[in-house]
């Protein structure tokens, strides 16, 4: 799976994962990628930066390793989320739960019957093995994982 940086006609910028390159210019090509901002159908691929993964114990630096003006580099653990960001999770799954079907292990199902307009157009979620998360990936069927929280690894 790769991450792509994408870009709406409107210009609101998004990100989403697609299997390959290819795989992500054919469903924007046919017009499955959805801008999650305003619904247009019409997105390109954005500029992106190249991600350079390093050997371990080089001590050879480069740009985007050292702090910008008039600041720090950021703290190793940057990407770990803060209270606010739980807050906000719990807040989106709490929305989900309330506004959405739970289909349960016939998520893959259910989506793939909505997108292709074999079933009525609503909101669902549930569980979906990986094998049937890449299937869906590869048919465009547009869907997000529900964000994992803390408490829910107890």
């Amino acid at each position: 799976m790769i991450k792509f940086s994408l870009i709406c006609h409107e210009g609101h910028e998004f990100e989403a994962w697609f299997k390959s390159g290819t795989a992500c210019e054919a469903q924007i090509a046919r017009s499955h990628v959805q801008c999650p901002h305003c619904g247009s159908h019409r997105v390109d691929k954005a500029i992106m930066a190249p991600a350079v993964a390093r050997r371990a114990g080089s001590d050879r630096s480069c740009e985007s390793d050292r702090p910008s003006e008039g600041g720090s580099a950021p703290p190793l653990n940057a990407s770990l989320p803060s209270p606010e960001h739980y807050r906000f999770l719990r807040k989106v799954r709490d929305e989900i739960h309330a506004k959405a079907e739970y289909v349960g292990g016939r998520f893959a199902e259910e989506a793939r019957k909505i997108h292709f307009n074999e079933s009525e157009q609503r909101g669902i979620y549930g569980e979906a093995s990986a094998d049937e998360v890449k299937e869906l990936a590869e048919d465009g069927v547009p869907f997000m994982p529900m964000p994992r929280l803390p408490e829910d690894l107890n």
